[in-house]
């Protein structure tokens, strides 16, 4: 008798279970139907599709879909704020202009610690600026980037450095680079090392800012460097973009070569155009050829990439229609917008661990050091300082903060930027 009793509530219950279940279904069917219909007649889905839908869609949405990596900027991984942090251990003779650090290299991680290079320049005046280069003198600087060396610095945890001093000196005249050796990156091939840097024999401004890259070597990242006393990477053809200037080289191993990007500024100042170029090579020292698409990119004033998924990733500040603006390739050379966002870093050098290995697997970056110009402590004189900067653009963090897509500043940096003199004057006679 309970048995039979057990059984008829099983029944019962089993009863009630599926005319509920029917119920349930028969409401999303209810639902999917419906908005199979919203679909029909042309309404975008509210839920937003992760893929791209199959169906009509405005040049807007059809971007959303082609040129970044998600939809929603919260999903992209090559999408993201940044912050920025004060550098503990650097001297700066209280901001009087005379000291000057910028244009970091990438970071590198050596013997347990962490490894950059950066331009220095220790001079008895300020610089007297590009314009009067010449009133420079063999002890005055023309520019910020004039009468430099080139030093490094170790940290342990990429917030407080220990200065170590030249790595590399600007060589006697008339050696490549006798007046400035500037905005060098670091190469790690086959056990040895290698810096790539501008060298300039003219102070800047006296006919552009016209200069060819050299090199040195090492077997240690605290050398000695033995410099390379001729242009790893030339000029271009009288007539071409890069005719004047190779800036900013910036080497990567990619797909068992060695891809050096670098920058060129061409065209009629003040209306001229700044974009990176590459040179492939099979070995340090060349001989590099560049690729007979350059440039590459149309914007962008330094050159900041690094490897990602089965391509390159690069950083685009300041400069052109496309600046403010993260941008990829997944064959090295055909760049396009994956992001845009604001507060890039200026002359970015990420720590990137798989910079030399990554192998089709670039995981991305999370930090690096980056440079402001600027006066502070009340003095007039401008002069470049080295920074932290953090983000995520790594498939192997996921930092919420890092995607917020809604940036707030403090009121006194909207009202810095103010109106010049001559637009209140003109505001002031239309008026």
């Amino acid at each position: 008798m309970k048995t039979t009793k057990i059984i008829l509530i099983s029944l019962l219950c089993f009863g009630i279970f599926s005319c509920a279940n029917k119920t349930s279904n028969q409401e999303d069917k209810d639902i999917q139907k419906e908005t199979t219909s919203t679909e029909d007649i042309g309404g975008y889905p509210w839920d937003i599709p992760q893929t791209k839908p199959d169906r009509p869609l405005s040049t807007a949405n059809e971007r959303l879909y082609d040129r970044y990596m998600a939809p929603r900027p919260q999903d992209n991984e090559l999408f993201s704020q940044f912050r920025y942090t004060e550098l503990e251990g650097f001297d700066y003779n209280e901001g009087d202009g005379t000291i000057s650090r910028r244009d970091p290299s990438k970071i590198i991680k050596e013997n347990g610690k962490y490894y950059m290079w950066y331009t220095y320049r220790n001079t008895v005046k300020s610089p007297v600026g590009f314009t009067r280069a010449h009133l420079a003198t063999d002890v005055i600087p023309s520019t910020d980037w004039d009468l430099c060396d080139i030093w490094y610095a170790t940290s342990n945890d990429g917030f407080t450095w220990e200065e170590q001093g030249p790595a590399i000196k600007r060589p006697k005249k008339p050696a490549l680079g006798w007046r400035s050796v500037t905005t060098t990156d670091i190469l790690k091939w086959e056990g040895k090392y290698y810096l790539y840097f501008q060298a300039f024999n003219e102070a800047s401004g006296t006919k552009g800012d016209h200069c060819p890259v050299a090199a040195a070597y090492a077997d240690s990242p605290d050398g000695p460097w033995t410099i390379i006393d001729q242009e790893i990477i030339p000029n271009g053809e009288p007539g071409t973009w890069d005719q004047y200037s190779i800036h900013d080289p910036y080497p990567l191993v990619y797909k068992g070569k060695i891809y050096i990007y670098y920058k060129a500024a061409y065209g009629v100042r003040p209306e001229y155009l700044v974009a990176a170029g590459l040179a492939i090579a099979d070995s340090p020292l060349g001989p590099f050829k560049k690729h007979p698409l350059n440039p590459l990119f149309n914007s962008g004033h330094e050159t900041a990439l690094f490897p990602f998924k089965e391509g390159i990733a690069a950083i685009i500040t300041r400069d052109g229609n496309e600046n403010s603006t993260i941008q990829y390739a997944p064959d090295g050379v055909s760049f396009d917008i994956a992001s845009v966002t604001a507060l890039l870093p200026f002359a970015a050098g990420a720590y990137i661990p798989d910079a030399f290995n990554s192998n089709g697997n670039g995981r991305g970056i999370t930090w690096g050091i980056s440079h402001f110009t600027g006066s502070q402590g009340g003095n007039k004189r401008k002069y470049s300082f080295l920074s932290r900067f953090d983000c995520d653009l790594s498939l192997d963090l996921d930092d919420p903060e890092m995607k917020n897509t809604r940036l707030y500043l403090d009121t006194d940096v909207f009202f810095s930027r103010k109106l010049s003199k001559n637009q209140l004057e003109r505001i002031n006679n239309k008026n």
